[in-house]
């Protein structure tokens, strides 16, 4: 006990010092990296798993086990987070039906959001989401896109605070409201703030990220791929020899280790619905992160695809 009670505290005090550490997962055979929540110190893998478009299967009952096996091998590999979200069709039940199945319940890391116009509403809709993904209750909940937060982002601090979930935080995607995501850090105290990022979509770096660290908000980073479009560009180009030095043997892997080494960044969460592929994610967060050297060739590579 004196050992964990050391280790939480060290991990704290990582935190509130804004450092970035990079943390071992414990027990996993593939070496899984991890970093603290900020305003915890609690570690989670640096690959997640979003499910935007790739688990809104419906009920068509071999999508749905795929879609579990995909679950499945996630887990296996270190995963812990996945996101979703109300507004993607059925890729709440699909996530509930793959936990179910698999037993998987009391290890993921469940983030979903609140994206409904009515702030009385919001509390009905985190259940309603809840009871899909079949969890005792969500680790995470964020205002998605911001929509209506003036009223959501209190139900979500009051939920906090009774022990309903466990953290609140905000998003956005593809560049919009910046400058709104940015005036909420600076005056909110949220625990996570999700963004996309990738060697393309870099608004984010200029004020965004560092104020994350000042601010001790976690980064989670939606539409590493800018849903395939990136890698099919990529594809047409060879890997470069230096992503070797890496550990790097996909474009794939080389764009999210690209993501995951800025310091800021807390979770990077690729959809798929591919077990290969999210295998494939989750070697990116094993193994050596590229320095500012190598993320710079890499963005001028990704840029001159």
């Amino acid at each position: 006990m004196p050992d964990a009670l050391n280790r939480r505290a060290l991990l704290r005090s990582i935190a509130a010092a804004g450092a970035a550490a990079i943390v071992p997962a414990a027990a996993q055979a593939s070496a899984v990296l991890m970093r603290p929540i900020p305003s915890s110190g609690e570690a989670i893998p640096l690959v997640g798993l979003g499910s935007w478009i790739t688990f809104n299967v419906g009920n068509d009952p071999p999508a749905r086990a795929s879609c579990a096996e995909v679950m499945r091998a996630f887990f296996a590999a270190g995963g812990r987070m996945i996101d979703s979200s109300p507004m993607y069709g059925s890729s709440q039940d699909v996530i509930g039906y793959g936990l179910g199945k698999a037993a998987l319940a009391g290890r993921v890391f469940a983030a979903d959001k609140v994206w409904i116009s009515s702030g009385s509403e919001g509390r009905e809709q985190i259940e309603q989401s809840r009871r899909k993904w079949q969890v005792n209750r969500f680790d995470l909940v964020q205002v998605h896109n911001l929509l209506n937060w003036q009223d959501h982002l209190p139900t979500l601090f009051a939920m906090k605070a009774a022990g309903q979930i466990r953290y609140v935080g905000i998003t956005t995607s593809e560049g919009r409201r910046h400058r709104d995501i940015e005036q909420l850090m600076r005056s909110h105290p949220l625990d996570f703030v999700q963004v996309t990022y990738n060697p393309l979509d870099r608004e984010v770096e200029a004020r965004i990220l560092p104020l994350a660290r000042d601010r001790g908000i976690a980064v989670i980073v939606n539409r590493p791929f800018r849903e395939g479009l990136l890698l099919r560009a990529l594809a047409r180009r060879p890997l470069p020899s230096w992503a070797s030095d890496v550990d790097c043997k996909s474009w794939a892997q080389l764009v999210l280790k690209f993501i995951v080494a800025h310091p800021a960044v807390t979770c990077a969460i690729p959809a798929t619905g591919n077990v290969a592929h999210v295998r494939e994610n989750m070697a990116a967060a094993s193994g050596p992160l590229p320095d500012a050297k190598l993320r710079e060739r890499t963005i001028a590579l990704v840029e001159g695809a």
